[in-house]
């Protein structure tokens, strides 16, 4: 029979059948024997693409990027880790382990179950994994693993078909919070009085249901009435509701009845049905491969042609390839105490939703794995062992952690740069010398306002620079103390502005060198751009840059204060969110960029005449300013907590500084120490001529 089998593999691989055995055209033809054999847990269906796609999807969603595989030791679980390894690589999860079991062995007692795990114990033993991805039928394992690793989530496959366990004493709890891929169901019209109008049957006709009858309703003796009520046994025994499986093969079932209907009606299904009739007739019973084959072909068209409406609404449509692309229902398994369970659809894979939609999930619809027993501790989770404390296991809150002992939760420590650290006091100690020492600064300059060395180079400009530098040094003190609202988000754009308005000064400064040297030449063009009104331009549009990108920072993503309680064992981060991390750089990256451009018109005038050599010093607090804030981008990416606060201040007080002692240092030098050079006769004679 193989060429004959062939065909009507082909015909039931479409509706999660796996393969006819034989196939009686006639019910008097001896010989034949009929047998469709419904193997569903190891079938793969031709859609089961979908299912993987919708697996990574699911886990990507989560973020559970660390994960377990529990497969069966079979050839199908192999199929099933050679797709999924290669789509873990492409998507960056990683498999932390990979534990092949044979299928499910049915046992008398939880203690035979309890024996089984046990000897695969080392298996388990201090796993870390995130979520736990089920493939096939092992109970014994799922039970090992939900008890050694608590916190996780296991995620079952289609293929498991939910009859997690037909002994009523198995704990059934165990699988609460479970998320599962289901094959799409929907209920049949009439599906469950159908269920409410079976009667046990003659035991003779049917010994299955009679014996699943008698196990189920405890029959004494084994003697049952026949009229126990199944919408009283619970799941996992019995469900009133048609799983994913069943509806499968409810809709293969229709698919076939509508394609008969169809073929009856077609004179090449007859004249084919005709011919297979002669030859049972005239070889005796002998059917010939090459009639029966045509006969299923001939069927064959018209199940690829079929599109129809089931009685539960569902549009039934195979595609070009004579498939049916149906999709997958994501349902969570809640369970109660009385050992019963029921699913809650939570989400579905459908290939038929629009692009990028095709993965649908309702978090609020889930209930999470609660607080579970454990036979050894694992992570921060539980706290007790389970031969020690078994009913006491308790999950610590997200702001607390177990001590050493275990038997005990800890409240998290606040990490945040406090008023009262060591550290902070040292900051903020620099943070007001330095500005006491700009403010010392300016107060000499304006009583020396008249001398050669403060007219110099714009006066405005210098007090202008000296107020911006000032202010750097106490905006520094923003970034102090517990995060709020306020400081979250002043301190950043603070620091933005008022250092543009620095450096924009120096570039200032610098470019009314050039264009007052350009100047003294006969003729010269650059004449009309000498004096106040071209400086104050360059600050003005140089900082109204910077200002417009704090303006759009603040008014798509502004920053805000976040607690972060992942980053740091035991210790909660009380931190300031940049909302756009994006924005913070452009901020960055445009005080660099006026540095950058300060430093280089900076050194292409530091050899003009001596009068105008204050861009020596400008070039080289530029070149200070520049290495502070490159270096800083690499410390603060790997500091954490109050360290990356700590960081930034203290580039913002180090560059700062730089500018304050290069720039005015040697001017305070010849004021307060020499002045016998701040004189218009000796001021050129100080600065050696190049």
């Amino acid at each position: 029979y193989a060429n004959p089998i062939l065909a009507a593999v082909k015909l039931c691989s479409m509706f999660s059948l796996s393969y006819f055995s034989g196939i009686i055209p006639d019910k008097n033809i001896s010989g034949f024997k009929s047998m469709c054999f419904f193997n569903i847990f190891s079938n793969f269906h031709p859609f089961f693409s979908l299912q993987y796609k919708g697996l990574i999807q699911l886990l990507l969603h989560f973020k559970w990027k660390w994960v377990g595989l529990i497969t069966v030791n079979n050839l199908d679980g192999g199929h099933f880790l050679r797709i999924l390894e290669p789509l873990f690589l492409k998507n960056k999860i990683c498999s932390e382990f990979t534990a092949r079991f044979d299928k499910n062995q049915h046992f008398g007692s939880i203690s035979g179950v309890i024996d089984e795990a046990m000897s695969h114990l080392s298996i388990f033993k201090e796993k870390k994994a995130q979520a736990i991805i089920v493939y096939g039928e092992n109970i014994t394992v799922m039970w090992l693993a939900s008890a050694l690793l608590l916190g996780v989530y296991f995620i079952t496959d289609p293929t498991y078909n939910g009859t997690l366990s037909t002994s009523k004493s198995f704990p059934m709890q165990i699988f609460h919070g479970a998320l599962a891929f289901m094959f799409h169901t929907k209920q049949p019209q009439g599906f469950q009085n159908f269920l409410q109008t079976i009667k046990l049957p003659n035991k003779k006709r049917d010994g299955f249901i009679s014996s699943f009858w008698e196990q189920a309703f405890e029959c004494t003796n084994g003697v049952c009435q026949g009229e126990e009520p199944l919408e009283s046994l619970l799941a996992p025994f019995f469900e009133m509701s048609m799983t994913g499986h069943s509806y499968s093969i409810y809709n293969g079932v229709s698919a076939l009845t509508h394609s008969l209907h169809a073929a009856l009606t077609s004179q090449s299904i007859l004249q084919a049905m005709e011919s297979c009739k002669k030859e049972v007739i005239e070889h005796r019973m002998n059917i010939s491969n090459l009639s029966l084959i045509h006969l299923f072909l001939k069927l064959h068209s018209f199940l690829q042609r079929i599109s129809f409406n089931n009685s539960a609404g569902d549009e039934i449509t195979l595609n070009e390839q004579g498939k049916l692309e149906a999709g997958f229902d994501i349902v969570n398994l809640i369970t109660f105490p009385n050992n019963s369970y029921i699913r809650i659809h939570i989400g579905e894979v459908n290939p038929h939703n629009s692009l990028g939609k095709a993965f649908l999930i309702n978090e609020e619809r889930i209930q999470w794995t609660p607080e579970k027993v454990a036979l050894k501790i694992v992570e921060q989770i539980c706290l007790f062992s389970l031969f020690s404390n078994m009913e006491n296991c308790t999950v610590c809150p997200k702001d607390q952690f177990p001590n050493q002992a275990h038997n005990e939760c800890i409240l998290k420590t606040l990490n945040f740069l406090s008023f009262e650290e060591p550290l902070d006091i040292t900051l903020m100690s620099l943070a007001l010398l330095f500005s006491l020492v700009t403010a010392l600064v300016f107060s000499i300059f304006i009583q020396q306002r008249d001398t050669p060395i403060v007219k110099a180079n714009n006066c405005n400009l210098t007090y202008l620079l000296l107020v911006s530098l000032f202010l750097c040094f106490l905006c520094s003190l923003l970034f102090n103390g517990h995060p709020n609202k306020v400081t979250c988000l002043l301190r950043q754009t603070t620091f933005g502005i008022i250092s543009s308005i620095a450096i924009s000064s120096i570039l200032a400064k610098t470019i009314t060198v050039i264009v007052a040297f350009l100047a003294l030449k006969p003729g010269s063009l650059f004449h009309k751009w000498v004096g106040q009104k071209l400086a104050y331009s360059i600050v003005w549009f140089c900082s109204f840059i910077q200002a417009g990108i704090c303006i759009v920072w603040l008014s798509t993503s502004p920053p805000f204060p976040h607690l972060d309680r992942e980053t740091l064992h035991g210790e909660i981060v009380v931190e300031c969110h940049e909302g756009s991390i994006t924005m913070f750089y452009c901020i960055l990256g445009y005080l660099g960029f006026l540095a950058l451009l300060s430093f280089t018109v900076a050194f292409l005038v530091r050899k003009l005449p001596d009068s105008f050599n204050e861009a020596k010093f400008i070039t080289f607090s530029m070149f200070i300013f520049c290495s502070v804030w490159l270096t800083f981008v690499p410390t603060y990416l790997s500091t954490k907590g109050k360290y990356m606060v700590a960081v930034e201040i203290f580039s913002i007080l180090s560059s700062s500084a730089g500018l304050l002692e290069c720039i005015f240092i040697p001017k305070i030098y010849i004021i307060v120490l020499r002045p016998e050079l701040n004189t218009r006769d000796t001021h050129k004679s100080y600065f050696p001529k190049h």
